[in-house]
């Protein structure tokens, strides 16, 4: 089935030391971070829903920048990859399992 991207969020103030629950699907957060497009092609975050069988494995990537990314709201996950080369100070992955 390949992967689903379930969130795209991106332009994070460096202040951030959490995000509450309920975000709203806006483009812009009020914190000022930018939401992109999911695989649903809309933005927001959108929560696991594995199919019944084994667990599926989901990767939340943080990634510390040089400066905010220059790409206007909606953009995907591919996007935001690309504008972010050679950009990385610093990255933090958590996987996470979950199956029905």
């Amino acid at each position: 089935m390949g992967s689903y991207v379930h969130w795209v969020v991106y332009n994070l103030p460096a202040s951030t030391a959490g995000l509450p629950e309920g975000l709203p699907t806006t483009p812009t957060l009020e914190n000022g971070a930018v939401q992109g497009v999911s695989g649903r092609g809309t933005s927001g975050y959108h929560g696991p829903c594995p199919p019944p069988g084994p667990a599926h494995h989901y990767h939340f990537r943080l990634y510390a920048l040089d400066g905010k990314l220059n790409l206007a709201a909606g953009a995907n996950a591919d996007e935001v990859e690309q504008a972010l080369k050679g950009h990385v100070l610093a990255s933090a992955e958590l996987v996470g399992t979950f199956a029905r």
